[in-house]
């Protein structure tokens, strides 16, 4: 299917699930994350804050108990149209964006593109590690500038059901996808 095809469909599956239902598969999701990777104390993760009227995954979630075992935590924003790491702290102060998007307050970028995972937001991903997000392109960008050594992760509802059709040659594909039942690798058994 086509990326355009394949974002409205999967909109449209994510805005069935109840704001309930999203939370447990959240929570499924963040469990499956903490047993396949094992993060710990002093590595550095780049996570996505949700977008609620979306019905993301809930990764705020993952940002509390990142902060609780020390693990640092770094999250997006768009500052003249470039995504910017800030890295956050319990005290961080927080606002929404034009886009009712939480974003710190801060527009200091961090600077690194050192971290040991990046989860990224999607809408799908298929079997490949293709992600469609929202166009944007940012998490492209962002995947340009990080180390090689940095696992690129998706967070989803949905497993992999079918191709996309239209993938770029820009496009940088996922490491890996989680999702409640599963965690996918896209290595073909290599790590």
């Amino acid at each position: 299917m086509l990326k355009a095809e394949l974002r409205k469909k999967y909109m449209q599956k994510r805005k069935a699930l109840s704001s309930d239902e999203a939370f447990l598969l959240s929570e499924e999701i963040l469990e499956h994350f903490l047993t396949y990777f094992r993060p710990y104390s002093g590595q550095k993760v780049h996570i996505f804050i949700p977008i609620e009227k979306f019905n993301e995954v809930d990764t705020k979630i993952f940002i509390q108990y990142f902060l609780a075992q020390n693990i640092r935590v770094y999250v997006p924003k768009i500052v003249e149209g470039q995504l910017i790491s800030i890295e956050v702290f319990e005290d961080t102060v927080f606002e929404h964006n034009s886009w009712g998007i939480s974003e710190p307050l801060s527009n200091v970028d961090s600077g690194e593109n050192n971290f040991h995972y990046v989860i990224t937001p999607l809408l799908y991903c298929d079997g490949k590690g293709n992600r469609v997000g929202y166009g944007k392109g940012f998490y492209d960008g962002l995947f340009q500038n990080i180390s090689a050594e940095t696992k690129k992760i998706g967070v989803n509802y949905f497993d992999p059901e079918e191709n996309i059709d239209d993938v770029w040659e820009n496009d940088i594909p996922l490491d890996y996808l989680v999702t409640p039942a599963d965690v996918l690798s896209f290595f073909n058994g290599l790590e």
